[in-house]
């Protein structure tokens, strides 16, 4: 499908570059069905139904934005030195080695040695066409612990050219449910729930449970493609285990529906979901590219935030719910001052059984 067919134009002032507060303030689009209805995210007990079951991601985002300069042993052709670069690690390929994107990478030669300052070094090698590089992290300390120490908060792009990270993002850029490190993206959907909220969940008999989908900096990254079909989606590793694959067919077999929270938990149970539409248990990546024309097996619906023009996320929406109709709906959101993105308001999406 043609890219433009997902564009929309969207004021530069609807992007939210702060949360809700109290987070299950923010406001919800509901699209049920053919209805439209403009609520809030505290309302959510009374729109889904008793023997419903929400699915959330437990990854944790960790501090993965690292600035650094080249070390002054390794000069370029021009005999110059301590060049500065900027790494976003997206995803481990090994207990010391993960894949980055890079700020400045031209710079940067296979075995090159980049300081990032509080003992943390790594040596870049692997350079990709897609512009990303290897860093395998130098001693024998945990690397999460060699983030922690130098690393930052990896806000999204839209948020981070309009203001710096800061202490409160350490708290509002992770989900009450974060708890398997590893992510450098949080599952935005999921920063809207409290305890109040899941204790009023609970009471109205809609059940939760956990998977892991450890978010990638890929999902930030722009569709450069004029045809969906060109477009090259980056792997991310996830895991469903058995009693949470079990549990999954178990509701729906019940007549319960399962609603994915974020579009990283619905794009990992659908990657572990098979033709008989049962969830498997599944462990490995998964670079899933969900657009118009996909046929859902493991999800009934999803909870999930405003999404950017021409993004693989607003395509999922659309397979979710009909082009036509998430183009309105945003359009309805932009009227009406919803606030969009990372931490923007919310949408749930409960397409009929047609769709």
């Amino acid at each position: 499908m043609n890219v433009d067919l997902f564009d929309f134009v969207l004021p530069p002032e609807r992007i939210a570059l702060r949360p809700a507060s109290p987070r299950d303030a923010a406001r919800m689009l509901v699209l049920d069905g053919a209805e439209t209805r403009d609520l809030h995210v505290g309302d959510l007990p009374g729109q889904l139904r008793r023997g419903d079951l929400l699915v959330f991601n437990d990854t944790r985002v960790i501090p993965a934005q690292l600035e650094g300069t080249r070390a002054a042993a390794d000069r370029d052709a021009q005999g110059a030195s301590g060049a500065k670069i900027g790494a976003t690690l997206h995803k481990r390929e090994g207990p010391r080695r993960w894949r980055a994107f890079v700020r400045n990478a031209k710079r940067l030669r296979e075995g090159d040695s980049i300081d990032f300052g509080q003992g943390v070094s790594a040596i870049a090698s692997d350079k990709l066409a897609d512009g990303s590089v290897a860093l395998t992290f130098a001693g024998n300390e945990p690397v999460e612990l060699l983030l922690d120490r130098a690393g930052r908060m990896p806000l999204p792009p839209y948020i981070a050219a309009k203001r710096p990270a800061d202490a409160s993002d350490l708290d509002d850029y992770q989900t009450m449910f974060a708890a398997e490190k590893g992510a450098v993206a949080a599952p935005t959907a999921a920063l809207h729930f409290t305890p109040e909220l899941m204790a009023a969940l609970d009471a109205a008999g809609i059940g939760h449970a956990t998977l892991t989908l450890h978010v990638g900096a890929g999902t930030f990254l722009p569709v450069k493609a004029e045809d969906t079909d060109a477009h090259q989606m980056h792997a991310e590793w996830g895991r469903i285990d058995p009693a949470t694959a079990d549990r999954l067919n178990a509701t729906r077999a019940a007549g319960g529906r399962v609603i994915a929270v974020g579009t990283t938990s619905l794009r990992l149970i659908e990657s572990a979901s098979d033709e008989d539409h049962l969830v498997r248990p599944f462990e490995g990546d998964t670079a899933i590219f969900i657009t118009p024309g996909y046929r859902f097996r493991g999800v009934d619906g999803l909870m999930t935030n405003f999404h950017l023009p021409r993004s693989t996320l607003f395509m999922l929406v659309s397979a979710l719910m009909g082009r036509e109709r998430m183009q309105a709906a945003y359009a309805h959101a932009i009227d009406n001052d919803y606030r969009f993105y990372s931490y923007g308001d919310a949408s749930l999406l409960l397409p009929t059984k047609d769709q």
